[in-house]
Order: C-alpha cells, then structure tokens, then sequence
C-alpha cells in the first residue's frame, strides 16, 4: 500500500492536535487547514468533509490499537501486566490518538464511541484469556483505565496523587491473578 502524501499527514496530525488541545469545536476545517499549513482547496482534496477526516483519525487509532495488541498478545508478562504497565499517557502518536478519539466520544460522535468500545473490548478479550475471572480481569482493566485517565490530565500523575508506583501495582495484578514466585511476570 502506497504512503499517504505528506499534505494528508500533516492535515490528519492537525486535526487529532485541535482535537486533544482545543476540542471538537475548534477543529473546524479552516483550523485544521492553518494548522497543518495546507490550503482549504488542498485539505478539501484530501478530506471532503469533517466526517471524512474523523473517518481517517479513527481508522488510524485502530491501526495503532492493532500493533499495540500485538505486542500485548506477545509480551512475555502477559497481556494483563503488559496492559497495567503501558496504561500511563507517554505521549506516544497512540496517545494523541486515543484522546483525539476520546474528545470525538465526548460530543456524542457515534463512530468515535464504537471504535473506543471496540478496542477496550478487545483488550479486555486479551486480558481475560490470561485471566479467566471476568471479575479480576475486569478489575485489571479498570486499573489501567484509571492510570491512563489520570497519567492524560494536567498535573501529577498517580504515583505523586496516591503513593502508589506503578510495580507496586503490578504487584496487585500478579495477587489477584494468582501469579507466584519470581521470573518474568512477577514483581
């Protein structure tokens, strides 16, 4: 598959940028095409409409949410460690991605709400094939939900906020999915 032309990038990275920094109101086409240095007339040719350019975001972000699983389906800790461990905003092109999408979700966008349910059900799925209590593996997605929410807001991230590190979370996966002794996958 051929790469897309740089003018699509660059209006696609502009796009999810005003998404994350200023919202879906202000990710208007005329914004998206300032910000990426394209002409309205250039934008149009890759974009017809702002449907179509959160079309090509979300297409994106489950794209990246793919990879990603890949890696949790072979990371040597397993997929729940695997996904308590990355769940901390980095600010990775997934990242910009996810919240993009998540600011879409917020004003109601239907296909924004799907792709986001799609992809935490499918890290769930993983998720629970290590960890067959739906219950525990629920909580273990909770757990990364909940450090990704707090690690994407402004200020200090969940270790400053609770005392609670990271691998010492990772120790209470390991607990509660019944894991023991020492080597890879235990704390």
């Amino acid at each position: 598959m051929p790469r897309p032309p740089k003018a699509r990038e660059a209006l696609l990275a502009a796009y999810r940028d005003l998404l994350v920094s200023e919202g879906e109101r202000a990710a208007t086409m005329d914004a998206v095409a300032a910000r990426a240095g394209v002409s309205k007339g250039g934008l149009l040719y890759h974009f017809k409409s702002k449907d179509a350019l959160a079309e090509a975001l979300l297409a994106a972000l489950r794209d990246a949410a793919e990879l990603d699983r890949e890696r949790m389906a072979a990371d040597p800790e397993g997929p729940a460690r695997y996904f308590v461990r990355t769940s901390v905003n980095s600010g990775t092109d997934m990242d910009a991605l996810f919240v993009a999408a998540v600011r879409l979700a917020q004003t109601g966008h239907a296909g924004a709400l799907a792709v986001l349910e799609e992809i935490d059900a499918a890290w769930l799925e993983l998720i629970r094939r290590e960890v067959p209590n739906p219950a525990i593996a629920t909580a273990v997605m909770l757990m990364g939900e909940g450090l990704y929410h707090y690690s994407s807001l402004a200020g200090s991230w969940p270790e400053k906020t609770f005392g609670t590190s990271v691998g010492e979370l990772l120790a209470v996966v390991d607990r509660l999915s019944g894991r023991t002794g020492k080597g890879p996958g235990t704390a």
